[in-house]
């Protein structure tokens, strides 16, 4: 497969990669790669939440660079892999996947025209209504999961592997192991930082108490994997950035487990809006 800039399928692969902050289509390939390992069901549904977001996005017009580096088909994608983690696959969900994927591509670009940095945020706000909508109205079922390939071992390196996993809904270290190559294919700094904010916020969940059996799991650990990506470069600073968002992203995933609420990828969003704004304020000898 010839996956070069100019290859038709470039932004939708680059629009899964972007899951992980990665413009690169080789990225995404592994992601679904991994995906599809773990559920075929999981690895259909991102396949068509992507194409159905990066369509959107082509449909209404919107900028043609911005679509192919995948910027509206991430949280399309999560929408999708999200969507039949928490229910079964019937064909009302395959069809609130599809309007889910095209609504979290609009407040995409509502998000990227403001030059606000949404993350995945949209993908959160689409499954917030959905899961409230088909568990409060609908009284939808929740889906039921294999656990063959789940085997919870309690080393470090499986710890590590499930932090990468469940960015995407994954559970076995071969999903996580994926991940974190296709990371490292396009950054290699980005992926050891992921692995540092994976430790780290194991570390804390542990020090807090937190059910071990969750934190093995990577519960506690794929928001802060994204923070450590998204502040990951080579200064000092940047390691102090991505140190507070992961410590960050771990208070407010406790604070809202606390209050039973949807955890999804909030705390890194949240976490990451915070660090941003201290930025602002650090003085540009420091930066």
């Amino acid at each position: 497969m010839n996956l070069n800039n100019k290859n038709i399928l470039t932004p939708y692969l680059k629009g899964v990669g972007q899951i992980m902050l990665q413009n690169n289509q080789w990225t995404g390939l592994l992601f679904l790669a991994g995906i599809f390992y773990d559920s075929i069901i999981s690895g259909i549904a991102a396949v068509l939440a992507v194409i159905v977001g990066t369509l959107t996005a082509k449909i209404l017009k919107y900028d043609e660079d911005e679509i192919n580096m995948g910027l509206y088909g991430f949280s399309a994608t999560l929408v999708g892999v999200a969507l039949v983690f928490y229910f079964d696959a019937t064909p009302l969900i395959w069809g609130a996947i599809v309007i889910g994927a095209s609504l979290a591509t609009i407040i995409q670009h509502f998000f990227i025209s403001k030059k606000i940095p949404a993350f995945t945020f949209p993908f959160i706000v689409v499954t917030w209504v959905c899961l409230y909508f088909f568990k409060n109205h609908l009284n939808f079922l929740p889906a039921v999961h294999e656990t063959v390939k789940d085997v919870l071992v309690s080393d470090g390196f499986t710890l590590t592997t499930h932090g990468f996993g469940e960015v995407i809904f994954q559970g076995s270290v071969l999903a996580g192991i994926l991940f974190f190559i296709a990371v490292f294919i396009a950054s290699p700094v980005a992926a050891l930082y992921g692995l540092l904010g994976s430790v780290l916020s194991a570390t804390l969940a542990y020090y807090f108490h937190e059910p071990t059996q969750d934190v093995q799991m990577g519960i506690f650990s794929f928001n802060a994997v994204l923070c450590a990506i998204t502040f990951s470069g080579i200064k000092k600073i940047d390691g102090l950035y991505v140190l507070l968002s992961v410590a960050l992203s771990v208070f407010i995933e406790i604070l809202m487990i606390t209050y039973n609420y949807s955890v999804l990828t909030f705390p890194f969003v949240a976490a990451s809006w915070i660090v941003l704004c201290i930025q602002k304020v650090i003085p540009e000898k420091l930066k």
